[in-house]
């Protein structure tokens, strides 16, 4: 068989298949389905400093290929995670990854240094949720802006920083070049794409915050461009996500320069999706004579 384990930023995972943020709560539903070691990975739901309620709904939307969502970080605050979800899942054999957000740079680091202290193997950097009115997106991008709260977060935490970057930029390679200068220690890409959903009949948008971040199946292309450049712009681990929705796609983000490869939205269609797609890789790896899912860069 094909030897499956990557490790990104010293942190070693059994396979490449992470759970993406926001995607998989802090896993106890998906639990139900399967162990959750047997996934490489589980990044959490991106949490804040404080309990955030997130935005009015409807907050989600279906559309050709994919979904709005506009969920707004809703979420019980760091502590909370950190005393109550972060055991549970430790307790099952996952390698977490902590999403975390806020609206300034003392937020970012003040989460951060909370984490940092838990038994958590990884901090994720959400600089680039477009969902929410303020913080965020103004963070993700702006290259300058990308280095200053990295460079904060990274001198103030132990734990490896991964930063998460915008697809909503004119050049990602700029985003990417300022997390490197400010100390990442490794990258995921791509949020979700800013998008809108209008109700014919009411000439309205079905989302109430008005926009949402497009993902699914039909940013894929987006995401395996943007990993492709990124690889070859900075030489940090990548975790690719965007569209991951069965092997090919999988298989795609880890020719154009991924290290590993998060799984979202399709879990909602289909819980086991990262299960199916782990089987799918080291049945390709094995079958093509790749010794690694390194082997698979192009």
């Amino acid at each position: 068989m094909a030897d499956l384990h990557v490790t990104i930023a010293g942190v070693p995972f059994e396979n490449p298949l992470i759970a993406a943020s926001g995607t998989f709560g802090f896993g106890r539903e998906y639990g139900e389905f399967f162990p959750l070691s047997v996934l490489g990975g589980v990044s959490c739901k991106g949490l804040t400093l404080r309990e955030r309620m997130g935005n009015p709904p409807p907050r989600v939307a279906e559309t050709p290929g994919g979904m709005l969502n506009a969920i707004g970080l809703q979420n019980p605050g760091a502590a909370h995670f950190i005393a109550h979800e972060l055991p549970w899942l430790k307790n099952r054999g996952a390698t977490v990854i902590v999403n975390i957000a806020g609206y300034t740079v003392e937020d970012y680091v003040a989460v951060a240094k909370l984490v940092d202290a838990s038994e958590a193997d990884m901090i994720e950097l959400n600089i680039s949720c477009p969902n929410v009115k303020k913080g965020g997106i103004a963070f993700g991008v702006d290259p300058a802006a990308v280095e200053n709260v990295t460079r904060a977060v990274k001198d103030a935490v132990r734990k490896p920083l991964i930063v998460k970057l915008s697809p909503n930029v004119a050049d990602i390679t700029e985003t990417a070049r300022g997390a490197q200068a400010g100390g990442a220690d490794a990258l995921s890409l791509i949020n979700t794409l800013l998008g809108m959903k209008l109700d014919i009949k009411t000439r309205r948008p079905v989302l109430a915050n008005g926009t949402g971040g497009l993902s699914g199946p039909a940013i894929l292309p987006v995401a395996v461009r943007m990993v492709w450049q990124v690889s070859r712009a900075v030489g940090l681990p990548i975790i690719g996500m965007g569209g991951v929705h069965d092997t090919e796609s999988a298989l795609e983000l880890l020719m154009a320069g991924a290290d590993a490869v998060a799984v979202g939205t399709a879990m909602f269609a289909d819980p086991y999706t990262p299960v199916k797609i782990r089987d799918g890789i080291e049945r390709f790896c094995r079958e093509n004579g790749y010794a690694t899912p390194a082997e698979l860069k192009i």
